[in-house]
């Protein structure tokens, strides 16, 4: 495991050289809530395109209705509120080049839903950027992610700096400031921990990031 305080230039080469190799690479970025997970993906897929994609791993939420059957929606974002087995599986497809896009779906924060169909993997695409929390987690059936990705970066960022970022965010869509805060220090927290867990086992860790002059700072 290396770390790394990054300019954006510097991982955007990393990633370029990932693109490059013969065949399709894919390339993991993971951390905690409110971390700078997909804003970094975005700008490494900006970068790079049109040989790169992100295909987010909040793709694959459980819809509401059904965290709601299961009696999981007070905690929704946790590991089992997701089709992991589903995102392994794309995963794999996205691995070879088709000669046919492959369709994965994206998480809409508006209605707070999957969405089916949403991102295009066209033949064409060198570089797939997944991001999300448990690229890392080594329980079935999260532990079929890691040996598809070539590589895993693990985010990292100040504490205070992540949690003001994540209640903003929680407020953004829709919550009050008070249940904003409330879910950030619980179910977000608690998922932070067993994120942190697996930071070992990444190959590169983003450390710095919005501290660091010079560096790259997340919006």
């Amino acid at each position: 495991m290396t770390e790394l305080v990054p300019t954006l230039p510097e991982l955007i080469g990393r990633a370029r050289r990932l693109a490059a190799q013969p065949r399709r690479s894919i390339l993991g970025i993971t951390g905690a809530p409110g971390s700078g997970k997909s804003t970094l993906a975005g700008e490494l897929v900006a970068a790079l395109a049109p040989s790169a994609v992100a295909v987010p791993m909040d793709g694959f939420h459980l819809a509401n209705a059904e965290l709601d059957r299961l009696g999981r929606s007070d905690r929704k974002g946790a590991p089992d509120t997701f089709d992991a087995a589903g995102y392994v599986a794309l995963l794999h497809r996205v691995r070879e080049r088709k000669s046919h896009a492959v369709y994965a779906p994206a998480f809409d924060r508006a209605l707070e839903e999957p969405v089916a169909g949403s991102i295009a993997v066209a033949p064409d695409v060198r570089l797939v950027v997944t991001e999300g929390n448990y690229l890392l987690l080594d329980e079935d059936p999260w532990s079929g992610v890691r040996s598809v990705l070539d590589e895993v970066w693990y985010v990292e960022v100040d504490e205070v700096l992540r949690l003001e970022r994540l209640i903003a965010r929680h407020i953004r869509h829709g919550k009050s400031p008070s249940a904003a805060r409330a879910w950030a220090l619980g179910p977000d927290a608690r998922n932070a921990e067993r994120i942190a867990a697996t930071r070992e086992q990444a190959d590169l860790v983003v450390a710095g990031l919005g501290r660091q002059a010079g560096g790259w700072s997340p919006r």
